[in-house]
């Protein structure tokens, strides 16, 4: 019986530093940000779908996906961004509903990363939910030094996500990660111990 948990948690929450720590235990993680990413090159599914609805604006002069003008065109206009997701969610569901099933061939036992796994009801995918869980004063912080934005960018795309506080009351196990790397990891430990018994 294949068992399959669902990483998630808001943006800036620290849901890589706990999918590294997976690894770095052997345990397999499909990364949902990095299937992005290579839908998102040259020629990928993504990047066709992209440049056929926003035009070759939203590239650089390499002519890779611009990410950072993509983001602000996308977070300034509520409607670009529905636009943009509906295209984008369908090409993605396929695409990790294929690495799942390939995965789920080898592994009896793996993670899925998906920072919007609530907002795009993938509930039904797993068999536990863990939510890296930080205060909304941390993830605001955090954010702002990770990406270099103003304190309003950070809270615009903080707002395009469910709040955590919606997504603590619909996940299954709550990983606090406002403290040290060390008590976070502490934490992942000791659930990775009694998934396993």
């Amino acid at each position: 019986m294949v068992r399959i948990i669902g990483i998630t948690g808001g943006i800036a929450s620290g849901k890589s530093t706990v999918t590294d720590f997976l690894r770095q235990q052997g345990y397999q993680v499909i990364d949902a940000d990095q299937v992005v990413h290579e839908l998102q090159e040259p020629g990928g599914q993504l990047y066709q779908a992209l440049l056929s609805t926003f035009g070759s604006a939203i590239l650089q002069e390499d002519g890779r996906l611009d990410r950072p003008k993509l983001g602000a065109m996308l977070f300034g206009d509520p409607e670009l961004l529905a636009q943009s997701s509906q295209i984008q969610n369908q090409i993605i569901r396929e695409e990790l509903a294929g690495r799942r099933d390939l995965l789920a061939e080898t592994e009896d036992f793996f993670f899925m990363d998906l920072p919007l796994l609530f907002e795009l009801q993938y509930e039904d995918w797993f068999d536990q939910i863990w939510l890296v869980d930080v205060t909304k004063e941390t993830q605001l912080s955090r954010l702002m030094t990770r990406n270099s934005l103003s304190q309003e960018e950070a809270e615009k795309r903080i707002a395009a996500q469910l709040s955590l506080q919606e997504k603590r009351k619909k996940a299954d196990v709550l990983i606090e990660n406002n403290g040290n790397l060390e008590d976070t990891l502490a934490q992942v430990d000791q659930l990775l111990k009694t998934e396993r018994r």
